[in-house]
């Protein structure tokens, strides 16, 4: 761990946000250089206009990409796109305009040249296409690129569906934008972004809170609720929540500064918007005391962080296994057979709640996008992320987002606090008692490009091992249980233990997540055999 971690950042750390800009117009991707290509991740494309890698001719290209790809699907409606508060995400958007009002699409940007977070951006989509269910369907761009450093953009597209576009999708996508990029730019259209619509995306989300989360019971309890944005798209929401519902919520900091410089540095001495990092929640948790419940987002709120009093930051897979315990005994209008979300890298913590609520555990890889059609029909009423990402049903057993959703996962904290008497952390420990307390960890370890794609396609019948920190391996997983997609690496379980590994899309590692019900020391067995494991299966 960098030895400032969890230290607030010094000028030194801050970027040049002026040079960021420059370089954004300056700098020219070379197409022939794979850094410097339209590449779309599990969150669309990323990257530094200092590096050549997020800079106007990509945006340029991706959006006129999206066009092609939207007329190709049948997809005519209207095209929502929202930003968060990175440096570069307002040029981007500037750019994209240019080229949809260029190619003659609808769109509609926020009415007050606000941020908007992911969740609102999902949210529109969806509330336009169940209103208009017999005209051109919505679709929509958010400009972020989520937790990351603020030298960082991000640009992903989300269809109809309103949630992130699948695999076929980007693909496809990245895939003209880069052939766009090699011919010069020469099939873009632009024009002067003149003819823009707006659309209330935060009076329209936060008016409708009261339909997925019981903010009645909120104000009843009078809990103080502290709401970090960290500097996040989600600052004006939080304020208008309150003056909304009348809840006793503080915004704990309301200040928006792209440099991010009153950040606590993440765990390598970066600046990360990382709502589930200790290190970067470190002002946060200087606050823990003061208020019942301690929230924070990251830029584009689709992240969670909890906090409370008696716990502290809560680990993302604990407080998920809180959230469907009290969910699922806590909604009754959802459908009796709507089963449990979760990727395969989560807490077994949450297998063990879902056999106790009787309830099919849906478990797919890494990606909301999995959960989409499963939200969008109610057959699955709970979404989530070991990274901190979730979303689930209103009320009515009807779909919210099809993307994650930071802020609804916060108030649920403030719901189960305020309708149980416990706060989140009391009842993952109630679940520690019922079910044992499992230790969880994700390592690194190095691995060539090369392995790293062997990795990707390895085949579960390709380990050997017969067992596992001295446990029977009863499954070896290159398919994900719940919807038999390729897992992109491979899972190893056993009746106490498991572990994921799976090559990391931007560093020369591969990512070892393990969990043990047996406690730390045999986790620690576990990474080491895992690696061993693992490694034997590459050489080969």
């Amino acid at each position: 761990m960098e030895n400032r971690a969890g230290t607030v950042a010094l000028p030194e750390d801050l970027v040049d946000v002026e040079a960021l800009v420059r370089a954004y117009y300056e700098l020219k991707p070379d197409v022939t250089i794979a850094d410097q290509k339209v590449v779309f991740g599990t969150s669309g494309h990323r990257g530094s206009s200092l590096n050549t890698a997020f800079n106007e001719d990509h945006i340029a290209a991706t959006t006129q990409a999206i066009v092609e790809y939207r007329a190709s699907q049948g997809i005519t409606g209207p095209l929502f796109i929202g930003i968060d508060t990175h440096a570069l995400s307002r040029p981007a958007q500037t750019t994209a305009l240019e080229v949809l009002v260029g190619n003659e699409v609808r769109v509609l940007v926020d009415e007050f040249d606000g941020f908007t977070p992911t969740p609102a951006v999902s949210h529109a989509i969806i509330a336009y296409n169940l209103a208009h269910p017999n005209e051109p369907q919505a679709d929509g761009i958010v400009v972020t690129p989520s937790h990351n450093p603020p030298a960082d953009g991000g640009f992903k597209y989300n269809p109809p569906h309103g949630g992130p576009a699948d695999s076929d999708a980007t693909g496809w996508i990245a895939n003209r934008a880069n052939e766009l990029l090699a011919d010069g730019l020469r099939g873009v259209k632009r024009a002067e972004p003149s003819a823009v619509e707006t659309y209330d995306f935060m009076n329209n989300y936060v008016n409708d809170l009261g339909t997925i989360i019981d903010m009645e019971a909120i104000k009843k309890s009078g809990i103080r609720i502290g709401a970090d944005p960290l500097g996040g798209a989600s600052v004006y929401y939080w304020q208008a929540i309150r003056e909304r519902y009348g809840i006793d919520l503080t915004v704990v900091n309301p200040v928006v500064d792209p440099q991010w410089g009153f950040m606590t540095l993440d765990w390598d001495g970066k600046i990360r918007m990382d709502p589930s990092s200790p290190s970067a929640m470190a002002s946060v948790l200087a606050h823990q005391h003061d208020y019942d419940l301690l929230t924070g987002n990251d830029a584009d709120a689709d992240r969670h962080g909890i906090v409370t009093p008696d716990g502290g930051l809560m680990n993302p897979n604990h407080y998920l296994a809180v959230a469907i315990q009290y969910l699922y005994a806590n909604r009754a209008d959802w459908k009796p057979d709507a089963a449990i979300g979760k990727t395969l890298v989560s807490s077994s913590m949450i297998d063990r709640v879902a056999t106790e609520l009787d309830r099919t555990l849906l478990e797919v890889p890494v990606g909301f996008k999995w959960f989409v059609p499963g939200l969008v029909d109610g057959t699955v009423a709970f979404g989530g992320e070991e990274s901190a990402g979730a979303s689930f049903l209103r009320f009515d057993g009807t779909v919210w987002t099809t993307d994650k959703d930071g802020i609804i996962l916060c108030l649920l904290a403030a719901e189960i606090l305020a309708v149980t008497g416990k706060t989140p952390s009391v009842l993952y420990a109630e679940l520690t008692e019922k079910f044992g307390s499992p230790a969880y960890e994700r390592v690194d370890a190095a691995a060539t490009k090369a392995q790293k794609a062997r990795l990707g396609k390895l085949d579960g019948d390709a380990i050997t091992a017969t067992e596992v920190a001295g446990e029977a391996i009863i499954a070896k997983l290159s398919h994900a249980p719940g919807n038999g997609a390729a897992i992109g690496g491979v899972k190893v379980v056993t009746e106490n233990a498991w572990f994921a590994a799976r090559p990391s899309g931007t560093e020369d590692v591969y990512k070892i997540y393990a969990e043990s019900f047996l406690g730390e020391e045999h986790l620690r067995q576990v990474q080491k055999e895992a690696k061993a494991i693992v490694d034997e299966a590459l050489a080969e």
